[in-house]
């Protein structure tokens, strides 16, 4: 009887970690602002985010968290349904060129960065980079989203490709979004 009641006060505790930790994973999750989605033919999903700012490693290239107030994101992944044949479905697409332009819509002050790859637990490679926003945090913003494929040096296309896709990865292509507010998410934090 006495180790019925033992395994069921562990069990309740492992219970009530595992709820604790679900709860925290949504709520971390909720922090993150989706800005847009797009998909770019040949089958890649760009999902555009404002996330919480973090410590990011090494610090001679990435701003320290302390001195900005978001991590801007570009999540780029081969779509998981319609893609080139031998594609991994849902894999990251390396050596894009991404950067972002993020005006304050208030006064014109712009930031203007190129996104680098960074690998977390929780996207895993992703583009991205600490930014300061230009203006206070509760001023409404534009972002313009640059992507362009990699170049000549980065990747060189087989003549399968060639062949079914065509003679380039995509062309560069731009996306602007207005009236982002980033106020709760510069407020947040990941520790």
């Amino acid at each position: 009887m006495k180790i019925e009641k033992s395994l069921k006060m562990v069990f309740s505790k492992k219970l009530l970690i595992l709820t604790f930790l679900l709860i925290t994973v949504i709520s971390f999750k909720a922090q993150e602002l989706i800005i847009g989605q797009e998909r770019i033919e040949p089958g890649i999903v760009v999902i555009f985010e404002g996330a919480i700012k973090d410590m990011i490693m090494p610090s001679s290239t990435n701003l320290n968290e302390n001195l900005t107030d978001i991590h801007i994101e570009a999540r780029v992944n081969w779509d998981v349904d319609n893609v080139p044949k031998g594609t991994p479905k849902g894999g990251f697409v390396p050596y894009l060129h991404i950067n972002a332009l993020v005006t304050n819509q208030s006064t014109g002050l712009k930031t203007f960065i190129d996104l680098i790859p960074h690998i977390n637990l929780s996207d895993n490679f992703h583009y991205a980079r600490n930014i300061s926003l230009p203006g206070k945090l509760e001023d409404l913003y534009s972002v313009q989203y640059t992507i362009s494929p990699p170049s000549k040096y980065d990747v060189s296309l087989h003549m399968d490709w060639k062949n079914e896709i065509g003679n380039s990865f995509f062309e560069t292509i731009t996306y602007d979004y207005k009236d982002i507010k980033f106020e709760d998410i510069a407020k947040a934090t990941r520790r």
